[in-house]
């Protein structure tokens, strides 16, 4: 079989799967068994395919076919113009987050960002935000997860961008050993889980209701059980004009913004509280600034 013909064969099976869009995903598959970018498959799509190549695309192409993403498939996913390794103890980085990497990297430079206290990445899944932010901004990060698993991804991809030195790693159920070792912080930047317990079961797509980690989606009821729990540690840990960057649900904006809005007795206010939209005009990213 020759490689355009493997490429055709690719895309008619997992669109008879009902896999929509599936096209790049082939691509990749076929990339990835051959050594090859999408355009050297397309320039050589004349040459042949060795026999043991093709069986292995085959067998790629199976898992896919049942619904596994094709980042958990591959092993890594690309975020920020970066290879980063993801397995199912993660989530897979998706482009929106970009969007929260943007908005951390402008407030660390603000003039009127605090000079003292830790940056955070709270939920650190498979370390992406932890490891852009020390990139880019060449400060000391702190990752937190409550999954050994996920820290032992966020390691890897450390390790992997050279920023082991520059990122701490904590197991932590949110902010509590934070709060525990009695830690400042000048900002968090938060990915938690925000879906609602009934889209995970019955809503989201096979790729991540079936392979995603649960305990990085399940938001709850109302997919804000994490996120008001963050809203009182915040209380214990974040400095004068310290700040939470947060993505939420796309039609969560109005009750995150009163969550942190409100005045909670036995807390601290927030002094700003905005909802940032995305570039579609979707509610993605609240930003916060304590009393």
């Amino acid at each position: 079989m020759r490689i355009a013909e493997l490429v055709q064969y690719g895309i008619s099976e997992l669109q008879s799967a009902g896999i929509p869009d599936c096209t790049t995903d082939v691509y990749l598959l076929a990339g990835h068994c051959l050594g090859k970018s999408r355009t050297q498959l397309l320039a050589y799509g004349r040459d042949e395919v060795p026999a043991e190549l093709e069986h292995a695309f085959r067998e790629l192409l199976s898992r896919r076919k049942n619904r596994e993403p094709v980042a958990y498939i591959l092993g890594e996913q690309e975020f920020w113009s970066l290879p980063f390794t993801v397995n199912p103890n993660v989530l897979i980085p998706r482009p929106e987050t970009e969007l929260l990497v943007e908005k951390a990297l402008a407030t660390m430079v603000a003039d009127d960002f605090p000079k003292e206290g830790k940056v955070i990445d709270l939920c650190c899944g498979s370390g992406i935000i932890a490891i852009i932010l020390a990139l880019e901004s060449k400060r000391e990060i702190l990752a937190i997860d409550i999954s050994p698993e996920a820290l032992a991804v966020t390691e890897l991809n450390c390790v992997r961008h050279g920023v082991q030195h520059h990122v701490e790693l904590l197991r932590s159920d949110l902010l509590a050993e934070v709060i525990a070792r009695g830690e400042t912080v000048s900002l968090v930047v938060s990915n938690p889980p925000y879906v609602t317990t009934h889209a995970v079961f019955n809503e989201v797509e096979p790729e991540v209701g079936v392979y995603e980690p649960r305990l990085a989606l399940d938001g709850g009821v109302d997919g804000l059980d994490q996120i008001a729990l963050i809203r009182r540690q915040l209380s214990d840990t974040l400095v004068e004009g310290g700040r939470i960057l947060m993505e939420i649900g796309a039609d969560q904006g109005a009750a995150v913004h009163a969550l942190f809005s409100s005045h909670i007795p036995g807390y601290r206010d927030f002094r700003k509280v905005e909802i940032i939209a995305d570039y579609a005009g979707r509610d993605r990213i609240l930003h916060a600034i304590i009393a």
